[in-house]
């Protein structure tokens, strides 16, 4: 290859993949074998316990002092939002204390993010408190559930939320040893921003009967917003004025400061910690005696340091069980989300499976001391990350463990309202993600069905129901996608061996594009079954290769008139009522077949976006070269990778019809094949090439 300019020439053979593999001897390499030895068992170690890796490089110099002041400002933030969010969960706030703590001291040595900050989050808060008043309502007698003989209300509601914790990280870490790190990527962007945006509606909902200061049963299951929202109009004249006043107030002042925040973040050497606010306002309402004096809901008595571990409950696990698996993919998919943001953003990298096995023992090992499914919020990482923070070691071995046990006692005076109003302001980020809609109703229009969709079914289904509903909205969406084709007619630009759309570009090669030739684009995947497009429906099959090959099928008629040898679209329709299974091109056809004298002679198929074909796929598609092969049409396939050819050999699939000299590594290299084999081009219109290609779109 000669470069020269912006334009580069490359003079070499015309390929076959047969002529390839004879002048390029492949190099065979060999499997890795399962043995264990000394470089092999550190690399384990070092996978298992990400913190052998980078303790040992800890900059003391330079990163201590930011993760201090990173520590104190991330700890305090961790431990308000665990004893908001603990609300969301149906639990007391002091059991939001244990979630800022014990999970995030597994993640500390399991997990490859050195900027998550593993704690309480909304949305897992909702799901897990749905579980909680479903088996533990406040109107009515708990499930019958065997372990819950002598406890009171609240410790059964601690009990039901830290087995479904506990459930939640088994899935958590089945699914890492399983190695199936990759299933959040079949959570695309649009279905988790529909699923959380009505998450945010939920969670905001739900906290009003606190900023209200109202008191009714909490609601769980499908259509439990529309009854909230009834319970909270019916009984809104009972609404306590010092904590609405008090809601406006921290809501309006933390408002406020996170603008400030956002606008001069480039100026502010760290966000300013709005959160304190709530200290001052537990110091306030200590002050002036809210809780006699205006009957406001304080937080109360807080946990007393640490309570023993406890199992969790079968009986529980087997009732949450559909519910845990839908918070399992939820909380690792938020999580991992955001620690990509940061791996990306400070050059390291971050293992989904490790992952996985990190948030599955840390909300397993946090279960044991009753805490509720953690994960990570976005604002408190952005803090953690904005305040110098460079490692999780002092943030969580100091800075959450004081203020989330010790001191806890101090948090007892705060109104709920305060917590409530915490928890909607935090929520601003999710509930703009409507905005969304107008762009994705313009520029997509199926991502924007998968968005209401999601959104919609959430809301009032539920977020478990409303999550498995998203996904198969948008898995129909795919099939769909995948199911109906795109048809385009393909031309060689001129001096080029580039293909484009003939209907795009006027410098087209009249050598290369045939006048009646014309491109099909199955949308298929990787899987792509030829017996489905090219071979069945039958009615399909014939469509397509007669109307291709300008063939009219027709029943028998005294009309005289010229045939009618244009091509028309796939979407005619054809009457194949005479037309037998198996049609024998080489014998005398049916007499309701006319087949007028057009010379089409190639086949082209394009397997470059093809990763892989499954058995079905593989029959179908020999049967399918076998077809043309019969009606004399010499078939040509392109761009197909390495393995997909060694499997090929290994079914079995040539044979004495279907040789590997049809293969090339290149679309042109078919092309100038053909254009050799068949030279005589001194009727074009008669001359006709057909390229499929498959691809994913």
């Amino acid at each position: 290859m000669q470069p020269s300019g912006r334009h580069y020439v490359v003079v070499r053979p015309l390929f076959s993949e047969d002529s390839f593999a004879e002048q390029h001897e492949r190099i065979n390499r060999t499997r890795k074998t399962l043995r264990c030895d000394t470089n092999r068992a550190k690399n384990a170690a070092r996978s298992l316990l990400p913190i052998i890796g980078w303790i040992k490089n800890y900059n003391i110099k330079e990163w201590l002092l930011g993760d201090i002041v990173s520590g104190i400002s991330t700890g305090l933030v961790a431990v308000l939002q665990g004893l908001a969010f603990s609300l969301l969960a149906s639990l007391p706030p002091g059991y939001g204390l244990y979630t800022a703590f014990f999970p995030a001291i597994i993640y500390f040595f399991l997990g490859t993010s050195r900027h998550l900050s593993v704690g309480a989050f909304p949305i897992l808060s909702l799901m897990v408190g749905a579980v909680v008043t479903r088996l533990v309502p406040d109107g009515g007698p708990p499930a019958n559930i065997t372990g819950f003989e002598g406890l009171s209300m609240e410790q059964q509601r601690v009990l039901v939320a830290s087995s479904v914790t506990f459930v939640m990280g088994a899935f958590q870490l089945i699914m890492g040893l399983l190695q199936v790190g990759f299933i959040v990527m079949y959570l695309s962007e649009t279905l988790v921003s529909g699923f959380t945006t009505a998450a945010a509606v939920h969670i905001l909902v739900s906290q009003l009967r606190f900023v209200l200061g109202l008191d009714f049963p909490g609601v769980n299951g499908p259509l439990a917003i529309v009854y909230t929202l009834e319970n909270v109009f019916s009984d809104i004249t009972n609404t306590n004025v010092a904590d609405l006043v008090t809601s406006i107030v921290i809501m309006a002042l933390v408002l406020i400061v996170k603008e400030i925040n956002d606008r001069f973040k480039s100026k502010l050497p760290v966000p300013i910690p709005i959160e304190v606010i709530t200290v001052i306002a537990c110091g306030v309402s200590y002050a002036f005696n809210f809780e006699k004096r205006f009957n406001v809901v304080v937080v109360g008595e807080m946990v007393d340091g640490y309570e023993s571990p406890i199992a969790p409950n079968l009986e529980v696990i087997k009732e949450s069980a559909v519910e845990a698996f839908p918070m399992a993919i939820v909380g690792f998919a938020v999580a991992f989300s955001v620690a990509k943001v940061y791996s990306v953003k400070h050059d390291y990298t971050i293992d989904g499976n490790q992952e996985l096995l990190a948030f599955g023992v840390s909300n397993m090992f946090g279960a044991s001391f009753r805490s509720f499914a953690a994960s990570t919020a976005l604002s408190r990482t952005a803090i953690q990350e904005s305040t110098g923070g460079k490692t999780q070691v002092i943030l969580t071995l100091f800075f959450e463990l004081k203020p989330s046990i010790d001191l806890g006692f101090l948090l007892e005076p705060l109104p709920r309202s305060v917590l409530g109003a915490l928890v909607i302001v935090n929520l601003k980020g999710m509930l703009m993600q409507f905005r969304e809609l107008p762009f994705l109703w313009k520029n997509d229009r199926t991502d924007f069905v998968t968005w209401v969709v999601t959104f919609v079914a959430s809301l009032f289904l539920g977020l478990d129901l409303g999550l498995a509903v998203g996904l198969g909205a948008e898995l129909f969406t795919v099939v769909c996608r995948t199911q109906f084709p795109r048809c385009s007619l393909l031309a060689n630009i001129t001096g080029t061996d580039i293909y484009r759309d003939r209907k795009d570009y006027n410098s087209v090669s009249a050598d290369l594009n045939f006048p009646s030739s014309r491109t099909v684009l199955f949308n298929q995947g990787a899987s792509a079954n030829f017996q489905v497009d090219l071979g069945l429906p039958w009615e399909w099959y014939i469509k397509i290769i007669l109307q291709n090959r300008g063939l009219e099928v027709r029943r028998p008629s005294t009309d005289t008139s010229e045939d009618n040898n244009s091509m028309e679209g796939l979407d005619q329709p054809i009457d194949f009522s005479g037309i037998p299974i198996q049609v024998n091109w080489n014998t005398e056809l049916p007499a309701n077949i006319s087949v007028p004298p057009v010379n089409i002679h190639s086949l082209v198929l394009d397997f470059s976006a093809v990763s892989f074909l499954d058995i079905s796929a593989l029959k179908g598609l020999k049967a399918t070269l076998k077809e043309f092969l019969r009606i004399e049409v010499d078939v040509y396939i392109v761009s197909c990778d390495v393995y997909i050819m060694e499997k090929l050999h290994q079914c079995s699939f040539f044979d004495d019809e279907i040789k590997t000299s049809i293969f090339y590594p290149t679309l042109h290299d078919a092309m100038l094949h053909i254009l050799e084999k068949h030279p005589d081009h001194g009727e074009l219109e008669k001359v006709f090439t057909v390229i499929c290609k498959l691809s994913r779109l």
